[in-house]
């Protein structure tokens, strides 16, 4: 199954009720889904884990509504957005990254770095956040992020520019120069 599209995967789904052909569309985007849910929930992989897999429940049962206008993928970030939403909703989440400089201290640069990065996104506003996180994490284009948020191309455009600049200032601030 390696070798068939993501539409001949659904199709598959869709027609037979095949869920070998599920199970590789999720092992094709899982890795993608949860990065994406890592940067909304600012590093809590508990929470990530468990909306990604709220995500591929809904994505399974609702599987018939995928039309094929947009990209798979797209169509699978637009649920994880939306399952995300949800959660916040109801929880009011209120993430918590640890910024203790003691305990970070001991911990590789790399680390120290993701961990600054995580409080940083904390600084944003939550459209901005989803913005550059599906931009710079996830690498989706303009128009993209426009089709899984949607909002217009403009506002997009407005909430990575503003987000890009706060994160550079707030990095370049606490020593992220370079």
């Amino acid at each position: 199954m390696k070798d068939l599209t993501d539409i001949s995967l659904v199709a598959r789904v869709v027609a037979f009720g095949d869920k070998r052909a599920f199970d590789a569309l999720v092992k094709r985007h899982q890795s993608a889904v949860r990065r994406f849910l890592l940067g909304l929930t600012l590093g809590d992989s508990a929470l990530s884990d468990d909306l990604a897999q709220d995500t591929f429940i809904k994505a399974y049962t609702h599987i018939g509504s995928y039309c094929g206008s947009a990209g798979f993928s797209t169509w699978l970030f637009r649920i994880a957005y939306r399952v995300f939403l949800d959660d916040v909703r109801t929880r009011r989440l209120t993430a918590d990254i640890d910024g203790d400089a003691a305990r970070r201290a001991g911990r590789s640069a790399d680390v120290a770095l993701k961990i600054d990065i995580y409080e940083c996104l904390k600084m944003l506003k939550p459209d901005e956040r989803l913005c550059v996180t599906l931009q710079l994490v996830e690498g989706q284009s303009i128009g993209r992020i426009a089709v899984i948020t949607g909002m217009p191309e403009g506002t997009v455009k407005s909430h990575l520019a503003r987000g890009k600049s706060k994160l550079a200032t707030i990095l370049k601030e606490n020593g992220y120069d370079r």
